[in-house]
């Protein structure tokens, strides 16, 4: 619900007893399976809308999408055993939408000539949006039933944290797409070892 611009939001889960929520797939697997998050819309009295604060509705977020990064770094070492990335996730939400938020899964780094080893991380997010080449980094946010997964070329100077690097594309970006198959299959192309690796990945 939108009031003056801001969004507002208030707890609609249903009440456990419900057989038709109990037989449904829990969120994080929905996500994971479909990309998208559910937006069931129950029927409510309006006194009985307990409406959630900015804070509440970010941790939600962020427990979903922090399984969603658990479940997707696990499907992602399952593939092969030459190929396996550390577990590294951790959440953003999107400071004036808590709803929306994205989620870091692994790093690693990839030979991409001539640039040597260049360092990347692979993200899930749970809107789709485009990815500028400047410091605005999501643009023309679509939080409609989409999804993205996104990996960035990252680079830093000594002493310095890690920033977006923006020698191999302008806006950092190695890939985007909104299908987890195609998605996983990049993550694993990015990891392979060797060229015998690539063809089996390939393959799939």
């Amino acid at each position: 619900m939108a009031t003056t611009g801001k969004l507002r939001y208030y707890d609609a889960r249903r009440p456990q007893a419900s057989a038709s929520a109990s037989s449904k797939a829990p969120a994080h697997s929905e996500f994971l399976r479909t990309g998208r998050i559910s937006r069931a819309k129950p029927v409510w009295n309006a006194e009985e809308r307990r409406y959630l604060s900015y804070d509440e509705v970010a941790e939600r977020t962020g427990k979903m999408l922090e399984t969603a990064g658990d479940m997707t770094h696990s499907r992602i070492n399952s593939v092969h055993r030459a190929i396996q990335f550390p577990k590294i996730v951790f959440h953003r939400t999107l400071e004036d939408s808590p709803h929306l938020g994205y989620c870091h899964v692994t790093a690693a780094k990839t030979a991409f000539a001539p640039h040597a080893r260049v360092s990347w991380s692979f993200y899930i997010a749970n809107f789709f949006s485009e990815i500028g080449e400047e410091d605005l980094f999501f643009e023309h946010i679509n939080a409609g039933y989409a999804r993205m997964y996104f990996a960035v070329a990252l680079e830093s100077e000594p002493g310095e944290p890690l920033q977006i690097s923006r020698r191999i594309r302008k806006n950092g970006v190695l890939f985007k797409t909104s299908d987890p198959k195609q998605a996983m299959k990049n993550v694993l192309m990015l990891g392979a070892p060797d060229r015998t690796v690539r063809e089996i990945i390939k393959s799939l």
